[in-house]
């Protein structure tokens, strides 16, 4: 656990800071009933079909847009990442974000764990870019009977308005501990907690309690310690293996999208696969711990699936670089050999910022 690093306390509600947007917007009639988010139908509705947006997501760093693809006179509402509206980082090649989002759906789908909603790269009206399926419900829709209020939610979608606009800013290295490349891919854009119990906490204390992983510890104002702790999840377990996998620089808490129904997707991983190691997560709770025999089978599988001329590793070699899918086989490899969940290198901040 990366305790020695002390994190503002802040609000740990999981709809509120889930990045959720507010029910205000209404985009017009919602989108027909649809499979899941991780469907193989889904995924080829987002390709095939008419992408239309609907409105922006302000909040978010990069251009995030919410849309809907209509296919065969079928509609999935989704979110839309044109590569013309990323914004420069200092450590990861420019317009490579959008692809990198496509990679990361593609080895959830590898693990069979489906954790990541249905991602592909294609044209649309602002020019290629992610289009991913939107998870929960749709901007204008009713709370459901006792769910919370969204006030202060993190994102604000500003229907009808098609132009994202905004100048790039460059990063540089000196600014990584506070605002750095991994800030540049927020979660401001799907879905929230809305069932599956909470996912994230603050707690008096040292220890984290019963069902509980520890995080860090957060600074509360008091002179009394307390702990950022997340839930002993077999679904967050299996996140933070594949997170482990692609090397994920901004494992957030808003990043954790639940349903009623207990799927878990996460979203967001548009800073990840560099060569260097990057992993930055809330996810630390297993932190050298034994890799589950489930976990180890995913990797061997995943290992085989990303030998060379597979058709997985052939998929990954048209979003990322030679040498980012060679680390990528020996991070795999790593985590078979060692049948562990991975430490903090020390060499990067292991938190990321802001953590929800």
């Amino acid at each position: 656990m990366p305790a020695s690093e002390r994190i503002p306390a802040r609000r740990m509600n999981p709809t509120a800071d889930s990045g959720r947007m507010p029910r205000e917007a209404d985009p017009g009639a919602p989108a027909d009933s649809a499979p899941s988010p991780t469907a193989d139908e889904t995924r080829t509705r987002l390709a095939l079909g008419t992408l239309n947006v609907l409105g922006q997501i302000r909040q978010a760093s990069n251009a995030v847009l919410f849309g809907e693809v209509e296919h065969e006179g079928r509609r999935v509402p989704c979110v839309y990442k044109p590569v013309a509206g990323e914004r420069p980082l200092w450590d990861f090649p420019d317009g490579t974000l959008a692809q990198r989002e496509v990679a990361a759906y593609e080895i959830s789908r590898a693990t069979g764990w489906d954790l990541v909603p249905a991602t592909v790269l294609r044209d649309g009206p602002f020019g290629e870019g992610m289009c991913q399926a939107w998870v929960g419900p749709l901007p204008g829709a009713e709370p459901e009977d006792g769910e919370e209020s969204e006030d202060g939610a993190a994102s604000e979608v500003a229907v009808g308005e098609g132009d994202f606009g905004g100048e790039s800013s460059e990063e540089t290295p000196g600014d990584a501990e506070a605002d750095d490349a991994s800030d540049a891919d927020d979660a401001d854009e799907s879905g929230g907690s809305d069932g599956g119990g909470e996912l994230l906490a603050i707690v008096e204390g040292d220890e984290p309690g019963e069902g509980w992983k520890p995080v860090g510890y957060v600074d509360t104002g008091t002179a009394r310690p307390a702990l950022l702790v997340h839930a002993d999840d077999d679904r967050l377990r299996r996140l933070a293996v594949v997170d482990a996998v692609i090397n994920n620089g901004d494992r957030k808490g808003g990043h954790l999208l639940t349903l009623p129904t207990g799927e878990l997707y996460a979203i967001d991983h548009g800073v990840s696969f560099h060569v260097d190691d990057k992993l930055r997560t809330l996810l630390w709770g297993w932190a050298g711990e034994d890799l589950t025999s489930e976990a180890v089978a995913t990797l061997r599988g995943l290992a085989a699936a990303l030998a060379e001329g597979a058709p997985l590793a052939v998929r990954l070699s048209e979003l990322i670089t030679a040498a980012e899918l060679e680390a990528l086989r020996k991070r795999v490899g790593g985590l078979i050999s060692s049948g562990r969940h991975p430490l903090p290198s020390g060499d990067w901040p292991a938190i990321p910022w802001p953590p929800v």
